[in-house]
């Protein structure tokens, strides 16, 4: 029996490396496969091209070139709005779809926006451990780990910083364009401060085929803090896939 091919969509100012620690929990019947979107980790560090739209090519493009017909999306926060966007757009690459943290909509301006706007070359260690603080932590999680994600912002150039966040907050959220197809798992974490559960209920309710579960004592970087949760309940989903 041949793994079921599953992307890893990271968030926006990480990389692929934020799987670091998910990827060595799951078993071989997954075939697990981690990307650098465009403008961060080691991709290229181009000055267009990051709306919703082409992030979502940019992944498409990505199968293609690794000789993937379909596979099943994972993306941690807005890199679930993406993976939105490739359901919506190429549903017959999308085998299934697990939203973990993710938004339904990215509209609006967010209060760290203005941090944003104010970044410079080169980007300060310390202004990115700093800005994690927008995400309060309710579970530890190594430092180790910690320490990495702040590696991976301080390889975004501020001006991919700010593009790649108005590239998704000027987007149409994917729901509102298009009809979700693929079996979709929505994971939330129940004291996140970013998303709500109503959000969630309306993500969920928009993609007929999604379920909804809740994380307890989670907060909104449900991939960090809670990823043997995030694996057990992939690999079930994907074996349920199989069935």
């Amino acid at each position: 029996m041949s793994a079921t091919p599953v992307l890893l969509l990271h968030a926006w100012g990480e990389s692929l490396h934020s799987f670091d620690r998910l990827i060595p929990m799951l078993p071989r019947s997954i075939l697990a496969i981690a990307v650098d979107q465009r403008g961060h980790g080691k991709a290229d560090k181009v000055t267009t091209g990051y709306s919703l739209d082409s992030l979502a090519q940019d992944i498409v493009a990505f199968l293609d070139a690794i000789d993937v017909s379909s596979a099943v999306l994972l993306g941690s926060s807005s890199g679930g709005y993406v993976a939105q966007q490739v359901a919506v757009e190429r549903p017959d690459r999308v085998a299934g779809l697990v939203l973990v943290g993710s938004p339904r909509s990215l509209r609006g301006r967010p209060a760290f926006a203005d941090e944003v706007d104010q970044l410079t070359d080169p980007v300060d260690p310390a202004w990115v451990r700093k800005s994690l603080a927008w995400f309060p932590l309710e579970n530890a999680v190594p430092q180790w780990y910690v320490d990495d994600r702040v590696k991976d912002g301080v390889q975004i150039p501020a001006s991919v910083w700010r593009r790649s966040l108005y590239g998704l907050l000027g987007s149409r959220p994917p729901t509102e364009t298009g009809t979700i197809t693929a079996p979709t798992l929505i994971t939330w974490g129940a004291r996140d401060q970013v998303l709500t559960f109503a959000d969630e209920e309306e993500l969920a309710s928009a993609i007929p085929t999604a379920q909804l579960i809740v994380y307890e004592g989670t907060g909104h970087l449900v991939l960090w803090e809670r990823p043997e949760r995030v694996a057990s309940d992939l690999t079930r989903f994907v074996a349920a896939l199989g069935r």
